[in-house]
C-alpha cells in the first residue's frame, strides 16, 4: 500500500509556536511564498465566482491566519463585490491594523475573532454568514474533528469552499524543493505534514455527506491543491443551479 494511500497526521511546529517566535515569523513569511506557488487564491476566487451568484453580504475565514491570503482573494472580487463584510476567525490574533486597512481601501469591511473554531461555533450569536472560506486549515483535523466541525458549520452558513493540500507523490516531493526559495525548518517540517495530511477523492464530501450536507465539488486543482465545496441540505439543489447558469452565461476565468 502507498504511504500516501491514507491520511497520516502529525503535529505541525508552527502550531506549536508563540505568534511572535522568531521562526514562526519566518516560517507565516514562508506560507505567503507556498500559497502564491499553490495558486491557492486564484483557486478560491475561481471557486467563489463559480458557486455565489451574486455579491455575498458576508462572508467567514476561518483558520484565517495573518488574513494576508483572503486579502489577495478580495483584490480578485472586489471589482464584482462591493460592501462585503468579512469575519476572520483564527486561535491567534494576528491581523494588523495595515491589514484591515487594505480590505477598507476595497470596500470590504474586516470583523476579527480571536477563538478556538470548535468554542466559537458552539457559543457564537446566531448571525448567519452567506459562505464560510476555508485555506489550508481542514487538513489539521482527523475525520472525528471534521464530522464536528462540519456539524457546527452547518448551522452558520449555507455554503463552505476550501482550497486543502493534495495528497499526492508530486506534492510531497516538491516539499524536498523548499529549500530553494529559503524556507527556514518550520516550513520544511510542515509542509511534507500538510501534504500527508491533505486529501484525496471524495474524502471531504463523504464527512460532508455524514452529517447531511451535500457535497457540490470536490477534485484535484492544479497539482498541489485539493478543493472541496458544499452545501447544507436543502441549499445545494439552489446553488448547483446558480452555478450551472453562471457557467452558462459567462466566459471562463483564468488564474490571474
Amino acid at each position: 500500500m502507498s504511504p500516501l494511500a491514507q491520511r497520516s497526521l502529525v503535529p505541525e511546529i508552527l502550531d506549536r509556536l508563540a505568534a511572535d517566535d522568531a521562526r514562526a515569523l519566518r516560517s507565516r513569511r514562508d506560507l505567503a511564498r507556498i500559497n502564491a506557488l499553490m495558486f491557492q487564491a486564484p483557486i478560491m476566487a475561481s471557486l467563489l465566482r463559480k458557486f455565489i451568484a451574486r455579491p455575498p453580504g458576508r462572508i467567514l475565514e476561518i483558520g484565517a491566519g495573518d488574513g494576508t491570503f483572503m486579502l489577495k482573494v478580495a483584490r480578485r472580487m472586489a471589482r464584482d463585490w462591493h460592501g462585503v463584510e468579512l469575519t476572520m476567525l483564527d486561535r491567534v490574533g494576528l491581523v494588523t491594523p495595515r491589514l484591515a486597512a487594505d480590505f477598507a481601501g476595497l470596500g470590504w469591511t474586516l470583523e476579527t475573532i480571536t477563538a478556538d473554531v470548535f468554542d466559537w461555533a458552539q457559543t457564537a450569536d446566531g448571525r448567519a454568514f452567506d459562505a464560510i472560506t476555508v485555506n489550508l486549515f481542514l487538513h489539521h483535523f482527523g475525520d472525528d474533528g471534521l464530522l464536528r466541525l462540519f456539524s457546527l458549520l452547518q448551522r452558520r452558513a449555507p455554503l463552505i469552499l476550501a482550497t486543502e493540500p493534495l495528497r499526492a507523490g508530486f506534492a510531497l516531493a516538491a516539499t524536498r524543493l523548499l529549500p530553494a526559495i529559503g524556507a527556514n525548518d518550520v516550513t520544511r517540517h510542515d509542509a511534507a505534514q500538510s501534504v500527508r495530511a491533505g486529501f484525496r477523492g471524495t474524502e471531504l464530501s463523504d464527512i460532508w455527506s455524514a452529517v447531511g450536507g451535500r457535497p457540490l465539488e470536490e477534485r484535484r486543482a492544479g497539482p498541489f491543491s485539493h478543493v472541496f465545496v458544499g452545501a447544507c441540505g436543502d441549499d445545494a439543489r439552489a446553488y448547483k443551479t446558480m452555478a450551472h447558469g453562471i457557467m452558462a452565461t459567462s466566459a471562463p476565468h483564468k488564474w490571474e
